[in-house]
């Protein structure tokens, strides 16, 4: 049983009412790691530091968590890290809701000067959009630009169609999504219901309702065991009657009795959470809990402790049987979608030309419905009437089945095809709507046909990697021995890459390494240029600036600060021509938009931070005294990479001094997008070389990125 790493919409439901108790509570500060973990830390009044944690990447969550638990804090806050601390510094919590049951949560801040909402989408890709009181999008972790919804910046937050609720279903519309359904019973509560797989068997479980009886042999008695089951459950939720559990890997010798619940718990993998017992997980170990928020900060913890523990996966044959079954299960459900398209598009345009066929009977009721209006004659009047013309034997009345006064529909019968008119509209306009409606069905086929042919390559991917991964393990048989070195790793085509992190002490500098294997570094602003002066220049380095305002002091170094400084050390010139072009590229002259600058070198006892008689240094400034060497006309030149060994790490600079020392490059050159923008452009492009994107995602958020970009304007070089 895998572990569960995205919490269900029965989830989020139960804690919605813990969070809720937090009201009040003041926000501090806001924290964002890589491009899909949000933290906010705040003050409960009566209960002290709340950490709160909204994570939507690979596992998808939102719930309090123990301040000792907290990641550290990153060094540098991105941009959405910022936006959130203006607007939310000082705010409280008013509250946090589940939009109907989905998987979303929309958290509610207010200060004196506004309102916030923060809007977690823990389904699909998983999105943080952050919008005022009036769902005005400030900012959102992923743009989202589909045919059914926008989410951008600057546009009104668009929600996804609303699905049926199963907690507050009516027992008529539970009936009605019953009979719909031409499956077996807990497919229909998973899919018609949206309880998902496992609440539907826990549904069923709880109902003694066999899962795969077929929909068609479900009686009266059936229906009524599964709906008092739904209602028992959502008295629970809605009454916060809970007694959470937290889930172990069990053995084959489990007997599944209550008294094993806590009893050797703890030794297996955690593979799920729940706000009460579920009878689905009757045979597993299981831990009780007093709140369902400390079961899912224990749950996550453990998980990640787990993952953390977990052998290398490079050393493992990756599951291809189950990707491959997978993407064929992904196909046959978008072929079931595309055919469902297709017979809903014909159906629309069939009831059309049925307007059409019989528009005489159908102008002669819409009329009616119009003129009786005209009068002010009430709609339940106008319903008698055409009941009382049914008696009578009247065609028109005849084929009206409802009339709706709440929505301003009629709703007829032409040849056995439910037929519902917009009752002030015309023949014409409720056949358009029609086939208007059929000409958006038959779009979302378009999208469901190019999605099925992305699926397929998916499938031709993994078909294709399981076969290369085959013939090497079967050459690798055939081998006597591996040299020590062993063949170069692919790891563009690596599917599970691990992470080996590494912080060095000028990380927060701009920085990279010569083609020869000597550190520069260079400030980002006028206080690290005074501190890389006053405490990292030391005698055999060179100092670079250039002659353009604005430039960073760049120093290359002759020896890492650890080591004994040395004025004998010579510095290659390639490795100076390198930094020259890395102060260039990181000055004004970027900035202004200009392919190239003039740069002067000169040696560290040359620079001092004591100004002549009479002459003023402002912080970041410095004195020169002897001659200089000048490198005339140094071109600019800027690329960002990604590092795979020996750490993993985003890494740039001059593209001569960081090619040999990436897996992948892209180069840059002044140009029009915003230093935010290109940075996004970049990672994107990282993204489709990478096999394992989720590796990409962990080490090169764009932020990452844009930390090594030079200041100003730029666009991707195209080769």
């Amino acid at each position: 049983m895998d572990s569960k790493r995205e919490l269900t919409s029965v989830d989020l439901a139960a804690l919605v009412g813990e969070l809720g108790t937090y009201e009040g509570a003041k926000v501090d500060k806001a924290y964002l790691y890589g491009d899909d973990l949000v933290r906010l830390k705040m003050r409960d009044f009566d209960r002290g530091r709340l950490e709160l944690i909204l994570e939507v990447g690979e596992v998808k969550r939102a719930h309090t968590v123990a301040p000792e638990r907290v990641p550290d804090a990153p060094g540098r806050p991105p941009q959405f890290a910022m936006m959130l601390r203006n607007r939310l510094s000082g705010a409280d919590f008013a509250g946090v809701e589940q939009y109907e049951f989905d998987r979303i949560l929309e958290f509610v801040f207010e200060r004196d000067d506004g309102t916030t909402r923060i809007i977690v989408e823990l389904f699909g890709q998983g999105n943080v959009a952050v919008t005022d009181g009036e769902y005005e999008v400030i900012d959102c972790l992923e743009t989202v630009r589909l045919k059914s919804r926008t989410v951008v910046p600057g546009s009104r937050y668009e929600f996804p169609d609303t699905r049926t609720n199963p907690l507050t279903v009516s027992r008529e519309a539970f009936d009605h999504e019953m009979d719909d359904s031409d499956t077996d019973v807990v497919r229909t509560l998973a899919t018609q219901l949206n309880f998902g797989g496992l609440y539907a068997e826990e549904i069923c479980t709880r109902a003694g309702v066999e899962k795969g009886l077929d929909i068609d042999d479900a009686d009266e008695d059936v229906y009524d065991r599964i709906y008092e089951a739904i209602e028992r459950l959502a008295l629970d939720i809605r009454n916060g009657n809970f007694d959470p559990r937290l889930y172990f890997a069990g053995d084959d010798e489990a007997d599944g009795d209550d008294e094993s619940e806590g009893t050797d718990a703890g030794d297996g993998p955690v593979v799920d959470v729940t706000p009460f017992p579920l009878e689905e997980h009757a045979d597993l170990p299981a831990e009780g809990y007093d709140s369902f928020l400390s079961a899912l900060d224990d749950y996550f913890f453990r998980l990640e402790l787990a993952e953390e523990e977990e052998p290398d996966p490079t050393d493992q044959r990756p599951d291809f049987e189950s990707e491959i079954a997978k993407h064929e299960r992904i196909i046959e459900q978008q072929q079931g979608a595309i055919e469902g398209f297709e017979q809903e598009a014909e159906q629309l345009r069939e009831r059309a030309e049925l307007l059409y066929a019989e528009y005489g009977l159908v102008d002669e009721i819409l009329s009616t419905v119009q003129q009786a209006r005209e009068q002010d004659r009430a709609w339940d009047e106008i319903r008698e009437r055409f009941e009382e013309g049914a008696d009578r034997g009247i065609a028109a009345a005849e084929a009206v089945i409802d009339v709706d006064g709440s929505e301003g529909t009629v709703t007829v019968d032409l040849d056995g095809e439910r037929i519902e008119l917009v009752a002030d509209r015309g023949v014409e306009q409720n056949a358009d709507r029609l086939y208007t409606e059929a000409k958006r069905v038959e779009d979302k086929k378009e999208g469901a046909l190019a999605a099925i042919e992305n699926t397929r390559e998916d499938l031709e991917d993994a078909k294709r990697r399981r076969d290369e991964w085959e013939a090497q393990d079967a050459a690798s048989d055939d081998e006597d021995e591996a040299d020590d070195e062993g063949p170069k790793r692919d790891w563009l085509a690596d599917p599970s890459i691990p992470i080996r992190e590494n912080e060095p002490w000028f990380d927060r500098f701009r920085w990279f390494h010569t083609s020869d294997d000597y550190l520069v570094i260079g400030g980002r602003n006028a206080d690290q240029n005074e501190e890389i002066v006053k405490k990292y220049l030391e005698p055999g380095d060179k100092v670079l600036h250039t002659q353009a305002h604005g430039g960073p002091v760049t120093v290359l170094k002759a020896t890492d600060p650890s080591e004994a400084s040395s004025s004998d050390i010579e510095l290659p010139e390639s490795s100076i021509e390198e930094a020259a072009q890395f102060a260039v590229s990181y000055a004004s002259v970027w900035k202004d938009g200009r392919y190239a600058g003039d740069v002067y070198a000169v040696d560290a006892d040359q620079v001092s931070k004591t100004p002549e008689s009479g002459e003023y240094l402002e912080k970041g400034g410095f004195a020169i005294r002897g001659d200089r060497t000048y490198y005339r006309d140094t071109p600019v030149g800027a690329a960002v990479g990604i590092q795979c060994e020996p750490y993993t790490r985003v890494i740039g600079g001059p593209p001569s001094a960081i090619e040999d020392r990436t897996e992948t490059t892209i180069e840059l050159e002044p140009g029009q997008y915003a230093q935010a923008d290109t940075a996004k452009r970049l990672y994107r492009r990282f993204r489709e070389r990478f096999e394992d994107e989720s590796f990409v995602r962990k080490i090169a958020s764009p932020d990452r990125i844009q930390h090594f970009m030079p200041p100003g304007g730029s666009r991707i070089k195209e080769e």
